[in-house]
């Protein structure tokens, strides 16, 4: 394979002339984490318990509580060995590691946080170990990555840690809409006997200070308004609202992996991946503005289709056909409605059993589509920016390909070399 002027082919792959391959053992001081400090030991941090303990495991970047032991300097980095392998993390802060975790020290020309994004892009470990599969911190030292001066590698961690900051702030973000649209949904899906209206306004009675205190928070952050309408809410029956049946057959003379002219209608399956759609045809069963509900594997959950399709797989389908709006009852069925599997052998719903459960909803079809407006402007801010942060996640992943293996350069190679 022909190099192209200006790059040399390495150990590690085609990287610049003027970078070069450096062993992780030459540049870190690498050991293993040890017991955790019972005695020493705080699920808080505090001026006593200071210094994080970090674990062998990815849940919360492996912290395991706090202490007031320090072993490991910041402008480290870990690296799990047990478990799910050779994940590493840069630490800007003194810690204790424990359980077996590897801790790269560094003492050389290696920049830690560089050497993190090297390692979880571009270095693949094999494990040696017989047994349990781990690594060692021997095992760890004999692996290389390609490397350009100090600058670049500080200038490279720098751009990748701001996409991770962007990161970070989209999932704190998102986390916190979709914490508002549960309180939301806990207020507006609760009947009359705990909420009413007030001048267009939900409050809250007969309830207590603590929840006063919640739904006050949720309205001075929603300022959620709704149109003032009167009259207390029923229980429907499912199946007096809904006409409900269970799809058939995957449409084996109509299949396509897209959408198109010739295969206009979505597939919709017993699955939660994807909202269940698993291609396009070009017949439909179901009418736009129905629900499904999942009748095996995971089930008892609901979405709402708001165009034709074609339900397989036993995927149960609920047609309105009387007073409860469809987008309110999906809200409803997720927020509210326990399945009691009925079946015996492999677990499953029937439309029969569906059928049996009602709702509370507003007596109005009106309410109803007000209630569920606002949920589904909600899903479709949390959805945004969902999409947002995968767009992200991709730029990161193209940025790491480009800066880690030199076909970008952020210092220019004559500006290194002065």
């Amino acid at each position: 394979m022909e190099v192209k002027q200006g790059y040399k082919q390495t150990e590690v792959g085609v990287i610049p002339e003027d970078w070069e391959v450096r062993r992780l053992s030459e540049d870190f001081r690498i050991y293993a984490g040890g017991d955790v400090p019972r005695n020493s030991l705080s699920q808080t941090q505090s001026t006593s318990h200071p210094y994080p303990i970090f674990a062998n495991t990815l849940q919360k970047k492996g912290l395991y509580g706090y202490t007031s032991l320090c072993r490991s300097p910041k402008d480290s980095l870990t690296i799990t060995a047990r478990g799910y392998l050779g994940h590493a993390e840069y630490r800007d802060e003194p810690f204790f590691p424990i359980v077996r975790l590897l801790v790269l020290e560094p003492i050389g020309q290696l920049d830690s946080r560089f050497t993190t994004y090297a390692i979880n892009d571009r270095v693949k470990f094999a494990f040696e170990s017989t047994g349990v599969p781990q690594l060692t911190a021997p095992q760890v030292g004999k692996y290389s990555v390609a490397s350009p001066s100090l600058s670049e590698q500080r200038a490279i961690a720098a751009a990748l840690s701001d996409v991770d900051a962007l990161l970070g702030a989209l999932d704190r973000l998102i986390a916190k809409k979709r914490d508002i649209k549960q309180a939301a949904m806990q207020a507006l899906l609760t009947p009359p006997a705990a909420t009413a209206m007030e001048n267009g306004k939900l409050r809250m009675e007969n309830a207590d200070s603590g929840n006063n205190s919640q739904f006050s928070t949720l309205n001075s952050q929603l300022n959620i308004r709704l149109p003032s309408f009167s009259g207390e809410w029923e229980v429907k029956p499912l199946s007096q609202h809904f006409k409900i049946y269970a799809g058939g057959d995957v449409p084996k003379h109509s299949l396509s992996q897209t959408q198109s002219d010739a295969n206009p209608y979505p597939i919709f399956a017993n699955a939660i991946q994807n909202k269940g759609l698993y291609g396009y045809t070009n017949e439909h069963r179901s009418t736009a503005d129905s629900l499904t509900i999942t009748a095996r594997g995971y089930l008892g959950h609901a979405e709402y289709r708001d165009q034709p399709f074609l339900p397989i797989v036993r995927l149960l389908v609920l047609e309105p056909c009387g007073q409860l709006d469809a987008r309110f009852t999906t809200y409803v069925v997720n927020d509210r409605v326990e399945f009691a599997i009925e079946s015996t052998g492999v677990p499953q719903l029937t439309a029969p059993q569906v059928g049996k459960y009602s709702v509370a909803a507003p007596p109005t079809l009106a309410e109803q589509t007000a209630i569920a407006a606002v949920l589904s402007d909600m899903d479709a801010e949390i959805e945004a920016l969902e999409a947002r942060r995968d767009k992200t996640r991709a730029l990161k992943q193209a940025m790491m390909q480009e800066l880690l293996t030199g076909r970008i350069r952020l210092v220019q190679p004559e500006a290194i070399h002065a």
